[in-house]
């Protein structure tokens, strides 16, 4: 995704990285855990031992699925009868939507498109459900580039990794340009430094 990023954000917000995670309760930890690894690609990682409730934690693509075990199905909403695309969801962008409609009809499941222009350019949607009735969003939203609409009043903070962080080197490289592919290098560089700190 194009983002135009400047380096002197304000310092009044919260110290923030990135987008760690997500966490959803689900009436199976297991079935869902499924959807997730052989619908989306997720791979299963260890999660911490000391936890006393049944739950499974997924990485890819620079973010963690958090799966919780529910107490009783009636904590978990009711899968919705119809997709309705402004519901709350998590969206991943994609390289070919058509292949995921493909790949959505091959596996059987339901999912509503939607069509964004913007100046020009096109932005294909996918919504559908996952087995809990979360909503999950496909798309090419990088073809529209992130503009703040005011940059002095809402700038962008470029990313620091984790290795970044550890080793307290900030560069002042100003404003640049971010796509997709850089972002998925730099979280996937700090999942492998997290992996080696566990393991160490």
């Amino acid at each position: 995704m194009g983002i135009l990023l400047e380096q002197n954000a304000s310092d009044s917000a919260l110290p923030l990285l990135s987008l760690n995670h997500v966490s959803y309760l689900c009436k199976s930890v297991k079935e869902s855990s499924k959807f997730y690894q052989e619908v989306l690609g997720f791979v299963l990682i260890r999660r911490p031992s000391s936890f006393k409730f049944e739950g499974a934690w997924l990485f890819n693509y620079g973010i963690g699925i958090h799966l919780l075990q529910c107490n009783s199905i009636s904590d978990v909403q009711q899968m919705p009868i119809k997709i309705n695309p402004k519901d709350n969801h998590i969206s991943f962008q994609c390289t070919n939507i058509e292949l995921v409609k493909k790949r959505l009809g091959e596996m059987g499941m339901k999912y509503e498109t939607a069509l964004v222009e913007e100046g020009g350019v096109f932005v294909d949607q996918l919504f559908f459900h996952d087995p809990d009735g979360y909503m999950i969003e496909i798309c090419n939203c990088d073809n529209i580039p992130i503009i703040p609409l005011s940059a002095s009043a809402c700038p962008i903070r470029k990313p620091l990794s984790y290795v970044d962080v550890k080793k307290s080197k900030l560069s002042a490289a100003g404003t640049e340009a971010l796509n997709a592919a850089e972002m998925e290098t730099r979280m996937m560089e700090n999942l492998f430094a997290n992996m080696i700190d566990i393991a160490m």
